[in-house]
C-alpha cells in the first residue's frame, strides 16, 4: 500500500466500493488525472488569485461541478461521501482549485430548494456555477412578486467564474423588520441573482487560499423573484440523502484532507532520498516518528469524517431522516468535519518544521499549504462555534450554529 493509495481511496476509507463505471467512478477518476496539472499550475492559480479561466473549463470537464445534481435530472447524483472524494483529490492537486470545486459544485443542491420549474429555467446546464455568501448580511425589501436586493457580502468563493450567486438577506417591509414565521423577530432568506448583476471587489489579498478569488461582492437594487429565494426548511424538488438542510457542508472536509495528503507525500518523497551530512534522512529518528504522527492523525481523522458520512448516507437512503440518528452519529458530522481542517493544520505545520529552512521559500510547497491551512481553518465550520453548537446538542441545549447539525429552528436535541 502506498500513500498515494490513501489519498486516491482505493483503500476504501468508509466509503463503499463502486463500480469502475459508475458516474461517481468516472467523475473521480477524473478529478486525480487532472491532479497533477492543478499542482504544477499552483504558483500561477495563487498569483492570479483566482482560478484561470482554462483551469475553470479543466474542472468542468471531470464533472466536479454537476455532481449533487439527480439522476432525475440526467445528473450523476453522487452521495456525500463520494462527493468529499471528488473534492479531496482535486485539493490534493491545489487548495484553491479544490475550494472553488467544493463551492461551484453547489448548484445542483440548491436546485431541490427551488420549484422545479424555476430551477430548470436558472440551471440549463448541469456545469453552472454558483457561489456566494449564506449569512444574512444584505437587505431585501418585499415588493410584488419578490424583492428587491441590496448589500455588499464578503468571501464569494469562485465568483469570478460564476453563473449565479446566492447571498442571505434579511427580509424588510416597507422598510421595517419583517418578523419570521417561527417567532424570529428579523426573518431571512437566501436570494439568487444572475452573476451579471453582482459588481465583483478586487478585495481577495490574504494569507492563502488566494486561488479561491473569495472576493467581496456587491448587488445593489435587484430584483429577485419569490421563486428564486431559498430557505432550508422548505425542499421543493427532490428527497432523499442529498434534499437535507445541511448538505452544502459535506463536502467541504475533501479540502484539508486532500491538502494534508498532498503534504504528507511531498515530505515522504524527499524524506525517502535525501541524504545529509548526518546520514540518510529516512533514517532519521525525528524524521520517523514525525512522519508516523502525521500519518497516525490523518488516518485517524480521515476515518471519522468518512464514518460520519458513510452513516448518515446509511441512515437516509433507507428512508430516515436526521433525527433518526443518535445524537453522537448527528454531532459527529461537524466534529469530524472541524477535526479535518485543524489536523490538516496541525500535519502540515508539523512537517513544515520537520524540512527547517527548506520549507521557507515560496517556490516550495510547504510554504503554500501551510498559508493554505490556515486560511481555510478561519472558516466557521472549523472554528469553536462547531464545538459549541455541538456541545450543546449533546447536552440537550440549544446550539449557536444549528445548521451545521442539520437542525432547523430551536435546535435542542429532543
Amino acid at each position: 500500500m502506498t500513500a498515494t493509495d490513501v489519498q486516491t481511496g482505493t483503500i476504501g476509507v468508509g466509503a463503499d466500493p463502486v463500480s469502475p463505471d459508475s458516474p461517481a467512478a468516472e467523475i473521480l477518476a477524473r478529478a486525480k488525472a487532472v491532479a497533477p496539472l492543478l499542482r504544477q499550475r499552483a504558483a500561477e492559480i495563487e498569483s492570479a488569485r483566482r482560478l484561470p479561466a482554462d483551469l475553470v473549463e479543466v474542472l468542468r470537464g471531470t464533472g466536479v461541478f454537476r455532481m449533487g445534481f439527480g439522476r432525475n435530472w440526467g445528473g450523476p447524483e453522487l452521495n456525500s461521501v463520494e462527493q468529499t472524494e471528488v473534492i479531496e483529490a482535486l485539493s490534493y492537486g491545489d487548495a484553491g482549485a479544490g475550494w472553488c470545486a467544493m463551492i461551484g459544485s453547489d448548484s445542483g443542491l440548491y436546485a431541490q430548494f427551488l420549484d422545479e420549474a424555476v430551477a430548470k429555467e436558472m440551471f440549463t446546464s448541469l456545469d453552472m456555477v454558483t457561489a456566494g455568501l449564506l449569512f444574512p448580511t444584505g437587505r431585501a425589501e418585499l415588493v410584488p412578486g419578490g424583492y428587491r436586493l441590496t448589500g455588499r457580502w464578503q468571501f464569494g468563493s469562485g465568483i469570478t467564474h460564476a453563473d449565479w450567486v446566492i447571498s442571505g438577506a434579511f427580509i424588510y417591509r416597507d422598510g421595517q423588520p419583517e418578523p419570521g414565521a417561527d417567532g424570529d423577530p428579523h426573518d431571512s432568506k437566501l436570494f439568487i441573482v444572475p452573476r451579471a448583476d453582482v459588481e465583483v471587489i478586487d478585495t481577495w489579498h490574504t494569507t492563502g487560499l488566494a486561488g479561491s478569488g473569495s472576493c467581496d461582492y456587491a448587488i445593489t437594487d435587484i430584483f429577485v423573484p419569490e421563486g428564486r429565494t431559498v430557505t432550508f426548511d422548505t425542499v421543493r424538488n427532490g428527497e432523499g440523502p442529498l434534499a437535507q438542510p445541511e448538505v452544502h457542508m459535506r463536502n467541504m472536509p475533501g479540502v484539508p484532507l486532500g491538502v494534508a495528503r498532498a503534504a504528507l507525500d511531498h515530505v515522504r518523497e524527499i524524506a525517502s532520498t535525501k541524504v545529509g551530512p548526518a546520514g540518510a534522512m529516512a533514517d532519521d529518528y525525528r524524521t520517523q516518528v514525525t512522519i508516523a504522527d502525521c500519518e497516525a492523525d490523518f488516518a485517524a481523522t480521515r476515518h471519522a469524517v468518512y464514518g460520519a458520512l458513510r452513516r448518515q448516507h446509511e441512515v437516509l437512503s433507507a428512508g430516515g431522516t436526521l433525527d433518526d440518528l443518535t445524537a453522537d452519529e448527528r454531532a459527529a458530522l461537524p466534529l469530524s468535519r472541524r477535526h479535518a481542517f485543524r489536523t490538516a493544520r496541525s500535519i502540515v505545520s508539523r512537517l513544515y518544521d520537520l524540512l527547517q529552512t527548506s520549507s521557507i521559500y515560496q517556490r516550495s510547497p510547504m510554504d503554500r499549504w501551510l498559508r493554505d491551512t490556515n486560511t481555510m481553518c478561519q472558516h466557521v465550520v472549523a472554528q469553536d462555534r462547531i464545538l459549541q453548537s455541538a456541545g450543546a446538542y449533546l447536552l440537550g441545549s440549544k446550539p449557536s450554529f444549528a445548521l451545521s447539525l442539520g437542525v432547523i429552528g430551536g435546535g435542542k436535541k429532543s
